[in-house]
Parts: structure tokens; C-alpha cells; sequence
């Protein structure tokens, strides 16, 4: 397993925004940031928002809330935190999927009667199992 930084490329600018930058004090190795990359087709933002995802659920399962003397942990707080800022990102991802103009494909339009009745009876034969 490896830590590479570099902010030119993708893998980098995961790190960058999860803030899992210092060599010294991995989060996660190049692999499963790669990991992430793929999961989600190289899409940076979603791909920070998976590893936020994994890092809350880690929290939560390791820290619960502990409190000892004078020191307190409380991982459902940091868990609910980095699910709030994947959130934001997925958010972030699909607006500029909107300003890039990649939101969707194709859009049907059923203009005549008869296009209102074929796509009707399409829609119901999509419903039958092949």
C-alpha cells in the first residue's frame, strides 16, 4: 500500500478535499482512494463524498461516546459532520453536473395523440418482466 499527494491529479485532489493529506497520519492508502475514484467513474467530488461516507462510519463504530475524567469522545457528532459534508458534495457534484450540462441524456417528448398513446403502452410493456 502507498500515499502519494499530488493536488495535479485525482487521486490527490480526494485527499485534498477529505483532508487526509499528512504522510505521517494516513487515512487511506493511494489504493482505496482509487477505489473510490472507480466507484463513483472518476467523479472527484463524489468520490471524496464515499471516503467522508467511510470515515463516518468508522467514527461512529470506533468512538461511540466515551467520556473519561476530563476527556470526552463523541463519534455520532464527528459521523453526523462528515455525512453532512458528503452531502454537500454530492450536492456540489450534481449542480455542476447542471452547469456542465451533463444532467440527463435524452428527454422524451410526446407531442401528438397518437406519441401520448405509444408512449403509454410503452411505459405499461416496460412493466412486464421479459
Amino acid at each position: 500500500m502507498t500515499f502519494t499527494y499530488d493536488v495535479t491529479a485525482d487521486l490527490g485532489l480526494v485527499r485534498l478535499i477529505i483532508g487526509d493529506t499528512d504522510s505521517e497520519n494516513v487515512i487511506f492508502q493511494d489504493e482505496e482512494v482509487q477505489a473510490f475514484l472507480n466507484m463513483r467513474n472518476g467523479v472527484v467530488k463524489l468520490a471524496a463524498a464515499s471516503a467522508l461516507e467511510t470515515m463516518a462510519n468508522n467514527q461512529v463504530m470506533l468512538l461511540k461516546v466515551i467520556r473519561t475524567l476530563d476527556l470526552s469522545t463523541d463519534g455520532p457528532s464527528v459521523g453526523r459532520a462528515l455525512r453532512a459534508a458528503a452531502e454537500e458534495l454530492r450536492t456540489e457534484s450534481a449542480q455542476d453536473d447542471v452547469n456542465n450540462g451533463t444532467g440527463f441524456d435524452i428527454a422524451e417528448i410526446a407531442d401528438t395523440t397518437f406519441q401520448r398513446h405509444e408512449r403509454r403502452i410503452k411505459q405499461i410493456l416496460k412493466t412486464f418482466p421479459s
